[in-house]
């Protein structure tokens, strides 16, 4: 904070008479306005991430020079990590829909008007925010690739699907996720354009006239338009009724065939079915954000979204076409016949003690002598994962004889869990010879734990980062015993921040 208000000082010539710190939305920026004696105000940020800071400042600067509604960037400390930034106001878009939100969708014309307003403003910056843009400056990466599509795709298939237990067919769902992948991608050539990624109405400032202003856009980067229309008009909490995303779709395009026929730019192709694909890749990945936050964080907010969000999904997948995907399709059918479908592994578990279920396939019954194992996977640079319990401990094993794939650039920015590196280690064949020795090991340990009726066991897997394979080894084991045994694996990938659990198989 003082070399923040340091920087304020040197930038005005004067001390601030007042500094308020402003509440944060989620992100690793602190956030402070700064008032003079005369009452003017400006906004000073401190974020950890220096490449996320040059992000934001350059799009800033890059986006003032084509005259686009965003904070103009005033001072920048030596080191990158402060800058100051024009302050907006304290009036989001997201206030202004309270009254429309809180009706359940009911939203009056005042606030119709408002989303009128800046979903007109959007083609402007997708599309004269992408002219000299260069998309190197983009953090962390200069576009939207397969490499994204399959984080979010299994975000929400290990924080959210296999949290609620239902059963689906590994191998054909990821079949589906390359073909979605696909989908999403195969129109990224039609038309360069900036993607802002969180476009949603908490990060759209209004002025005292009503008038849009664009913040947090430093996550974005190349990509199509239809993101961002879906993440703006099917966000889960704000229950837009369908006429009214029509018609705001509707000004949409109105708006974007004026941006580019002002500019001499070809005209654009606007696909229904491929808005379709992102609305559904949009609901998959917030529903992966639910389930982290909720289930696993046990934050309500993000718990009491989830409702909304599977009744876009509801509505999205009565359209016909919508989901051309069997499996994905077959699997989010099921989720929607439960009208609460979404219940954390271990608060289902408490659900059926007591009730007439039949035993688990390792012979234990549901009730409190049923093993629970922990899997962890860690970075030895941080230490090895605390054991809770109080028994001590468990297996460690060290991943770091096998072949790293963290030494090669195109998997550093991917995990055990994504499909370039699976397939980087099994073409390599080590780590498979290193998890059957671990399997046998492992096997006889729950059995052995199984017939004395222990509750915990617990296996770590570190190696140097824990990214790559301490990743993929305790995800594996974890499916493997939960598959063989039915019992219930409590994973953990540490440096990853994920946290998922495979529930106990129940038979009958």
């Amino acid at each position: 904070m003082q070399q923040l208000t340091a920087l304020y000082t040197a930038f005005t010539g004067q001390a601030p008479k007042t500094t308020e710190v402003i509440a944060g939305s989620g992100s690793n920026r602190q956030y402070v306005r700064f008032t003079s004696h005369e009452g003017q105000s400006i906004i000073g940020v401190v974020g950890t991430s220096l490449e996320e800071n040059h992000a934001f400042c350059y799009l800033a600067n890059h986006f003032a020079g084509k005259e686009l509604p965003v904070p103009h960037v005033l001072a920048v400390a030596e080191d990158g990590l402060r800058y100051l930034q024009q302050d907006l106001g304290s009036r989001s878009l997201f206030d202004a829909l309270k009254c429309g939100r809180d009706a359940g969708g009911q939203y009056s014309e005042e606030e119709r008007q408002l989303l009128r307003r800046t979903i007109a403003e959007l083609p402007r910056l997708q599309v004269l925010g992408a002219q000299g843009l260069d998309f190197s400056n983009c953090y962390p990466q200069a576009e939207l690739d397969e490499m994204n599509v399959f984080f979010d795709l299994n975000y929400f298939k290990y924080c959210f699907l296999k949290a609620t237990g239902i059963d689906f067919h590994e191998v054909r769902l990821e079949q589906d996720f390359k073909a979605l992948a696909k989908d999403l991608l195969e129109d990224q050539d039609a038309m360069p354009t900036f993607l802002y990624r969180d476009f949603q109405a908490r990060n759209v400032m209004l002025d005292a006239a009503g008038n849009p202003h664009f913040i947090d856009f430093q996550g974005g980067r190349r990509g199509p338009i239809y993101y961002d229309l879906a993440s703006f008009l099917w966000q889960a909490s704000a229950r837009y009724p369908q006429e009214l995303r029509q018609e705001l779709i509707g000004v949409y395009r109105e708006s974007l065939d004026k941006t580019l026929a002002a500019h001499n730019l070809p005209v654009f192709n606007f696909q229904f079915s491929i808005l379709n694909s992102f609305i559904l890749f949009r609901l998959l990945q917030v529903l992966g954000a639910y389930g982290f936050r909720g289930y696993f964080e046990r934050k309500q907010h993000f718990l009491d979204s989830i409702p909304p969000a599977l009744d876009n999904l509801r509505d999205l997948l009565a359209e016909e076409g919508s989901c051309p995907y069997p499996e994905l399709r077959k699997v989010l059918c099921k989720l929607l016949k439960d009208s609460s479908p979404a219940l954390p592994a271990r608060e289902e578990a408490e659900c059926l003690k007591g009730s007439n279920v039949s035993p688990l396939k390792g012979g234990e019954s549901a009730g409190e002598s049923a093993l629970v194992v922990r899997i962890f996977s860690f970075s030895y640079k941080r230490g090895i994962p605390e054991d809770t319990s109080g028994n001590g401990g468990g297996y460690v094993f060290d991943c770091r004889s096998t072949h790293n794939p963290g030494r090669y650039e195109p998997y550093k920015q991917i995990t055990g869990l994504d499909a370039p590196v699976i397939k980087f280690l099994e073409d390599d064949g080590e780590i498979l010879t290193f998890l059957d020795s671990v399997y046998r090991l492992a096997d006889a340990h729950v059995e052995r734990y199984l017939q004395r009726g222990f509750t915990d066991l617990m296996f770590s897997f570190g190696c140097t980062g824990g990214q790559h394979r301490s990743v993929y080894c305790a995800q594996h084991l974890a499916e493997h015993l939960n598959k063989k045994y039915g019992i219930e694996v409590d994973l953990t990938h540490r440096e990853r921040g994920l946290h998922t659990v495979l529930p106990a198989v129940y038979e009958g």
